[in-house]
């Protein structure tokens, strides 16, 4: 017993102290800690998104499965990445994508047997890489067993697992989340007699998470996966989760003590698992997110900088781009962003004006069909950078070197394109292109379930894995590349950090502490040459350029001349200076 007790108190004293030693850091300038970083993990991974169904199929019948994924995890290792983030694959009907989730423990049948599930998480964490799934508790299918017996009956448990009002609200055509798609909120069923809420599709009705019922429902889904040996969740549709509808759709109370709740009870079901959060909102909301002191969400996808990211390149100019990372820079030491360019849904530009989405509209998206909610864009980076070489490099290492986690799409390490003639957001979710036999290397089956892109410029003949790894100089060499010089500057997602002033509203410049060094990073949003001068004092005295392109850097006196070439940038790791 005496034993146990030991144990037991040695575990505590360790996680105390680790704590501690992190809290002590400055907030303001602080240097990174390798005592703390095996802890905080999610800090220094690269997180790699994929879908199931459109990654890689092994048995033939046209939609990817588990069986497929643990075959190309090889793949995945060699990329360099740490954590893979799965589009959910639980039974679904699959109306939007999987979100429309039929039973939470279930994996669909499409995607192969629990067994083979098992299987693929049992080898992706012997190669030391973590999975994160998604977890969908804002809302269930239709089609779920829960909104089937609560329409059946009143007094059903299962009524006050979802939100109901037997007279149609007034706002009931407000808060939409797919504008122009989407027509209300609150739809009519007529068995049930009574109208439900759902922020999304009417096929997903939202659950009622102010019912303790459905918290507890919610924890044992939770507990079920971490269980399983998933390393976090991506939460998904989070404000909509926590929110109050029956306070009003546009403006409803949200508790945000129910994100606290999930991350405690995560935490004593798995110490180092995580929440990543989606939660696009303003900056002046994030630590209601975050938690004062870190007690919420780990991690935030950073949709605000997201967006002024792509203004920023629209415009060639730095300072949308600028001010929107200090907007956000003030959040717990303990919580962490993750920073991404693309992923599964639209580039939503909710945040900016109106006149800077007319901006990046037409630098990005001009077309109407490239368009999609009334505010955002449906279409893969390399066909909104016009496949330009210099460009997908410049926006990559940007992202790369922003405080926060990097965040991937698969295939854009290739540079796939998308399809338009597809609707909505499947035009980003074509299937995986591994070389350029029948269906890309996708699939033996005759017609797969989502058609892959064979004809045009990103066509599955021109664009796929295997004639890039034979290729030195592809971009999936590079992007490999850039991965591995990423995990040698951990303090880009540890460390403190401050904007430089380079003297030009084109060339943004990123300095991050390191003890006795630090990591400055430059990045030239224009197509034309820029020049720097920058006084030896202060930039230090010795240096080391980890990673560039289009950069020559000279001495002349006092001074270091950086002069770069159009989307040029430059890591450097600096010993000494005083900026």
């Amino acid at each position: 017993m005496k034993k146990k007790i030991s144990v037991h108190f040695t575990i505590i004293f360790l996680y105390v102290s680790t704590f501690f030693i992190y809290a002590q850091e400055k907030t303001e300038g602080q240097t990174y800690s390798p005592a703390a970083k095996e802890d905080l993990w999610y800090k220094n991974s690269i997180i790699y998104n994929l879908d199931v169904d459109s990654f890689y199929d092994a048995d033939g019948d046209g939609i990817g499965d588990f069986s497929g994924l643990k075959e190309k995890l090889y793949y995945l290792k060699s990329l360099g990445i740490d954590a893979i983030w799965l589009s959910p694959f639980q039974k679904s009907p699959n109306r939007d994508n999987g979100y429309d989730i039929e039973d939470y423990y279930m994996v669909h049948p499409d995607y192969g047997t629990a067994g083979d599930m098992v299987a693929f998480f049992h080898l992706a964490n012997a190669l030391g890489i973590r999975i994160i799934t998604d977890m969908v508790v804002n809302h269930t299918s239709n089609e779920h067993r829960w909104f089937q017996e609560a329409v059946k009956d009143k007094e059903s448990k299962y009524r006050d697992y979802y939100v109901w009002s037997d007279e149609r609200p007034d706002d009931w055509d407000k808060g939409m989340v797919f504008p122009g798609v989407q027509d209300k909120t609150w739809t009519y069923h007529p068995e049930a007699g009574a109208y439900y809420y759902h922020r999304f599709y009417e096929f997903q009705p939202d659950l009622n998470n102010r019912n303790p019922k459905v918290r507890e429902e919610v924890d044992k889904i939770l507990g079920y996966w971490l269980w399983m040996g998933v390393a976090g969740f991506r939460l998904d549709a989070v404000p909509f989760i926590i929110e109050d509808p029956y306070t009003g759709v546009e403006d409803p109370d949200l508790d945000f003590g129910m994100v606290s709740d999930f991350r405690k009870f995560m935490q004593w079901r798995r110490g180092d698992a995580i929440i990543l959060g989606e939660a696009n909102v303003e900056p002046g909301e994030n630590k209601n997110y975050f938690g004062d002191d870190g007690e919420g969400m780990h991690m935030m996808f950073n949709f605000y900088v997201n967006q002024h990211l792509f203004h920023s390149m629209a415009t060639s100019d730095k300072s949308s781009l600028e001010k929107a990372l200090l907007d956000t820079q003030d959040i717990p030491q303990i919580s962490q962003w993750a920073h991404f360019l693309r992923n599964h849904d639209e580039l939503d530009l909710g945040r900016l004006t109106e006149s800077q989405q007319h901006e990046v509209f037409a630098a990005y998206g001009p077309d109407e069909d490239m368009q999609v909610y009334e505010r955002g864009i449906r279409r893969r980076l390399a066909p909104m950078l016009d496949n330009n070489r210099k460009n997908l490099e410049f926006a990559y290492s940007l992202i790369f070197s922003l405080p926060g986690t990097p965040v991937i799409r698969y295939g854009d390490e290739i540079g796939m394109g998308d399809n338009l003639n597809l609707p909505e957001r499947e035009a980003v979710r074509t299937p995986m292109q591994w070389n350029d036999e029948k269906n890309g290397g996708f699939s033996i089956a005759e017609k797969p379930e989502n058609p892959v892109i064979d004809e045009g410029l990103y066509s599955y003949d021109r664009v796929n894995v295997a004639l890039q790894q034979q290729d030195p100089g592809s971009f999936l060499n590079w992007t490999a590349n850039l991965i591995r010089i990423r995990k040698q500057c951990p303090e880009i997602g540890m460390a403190g950090w401050e904007l430089i002033d380079t003297g030009s509203p084109h060339v943004m410049g990123i300095r991050y502490f390191s003890g006795k060094e630090s990591l400055i990073v430059f990045h030239n949003f224009s197509e034309g040459i820029q020049k720097l001068k920058l006084q030896k004092k202060s930039f230090g005295e010795k240096h080391v350029s980890l990673f560039q392109n289009g950069v020559n850097f000279g001495t002349r006196g006092d001074f270091y001349h950086i002069d770069f070439e159009g989307y040029g940038y430059q890591w450097i790791r600096v010993i000494g200076g005083s900026y």
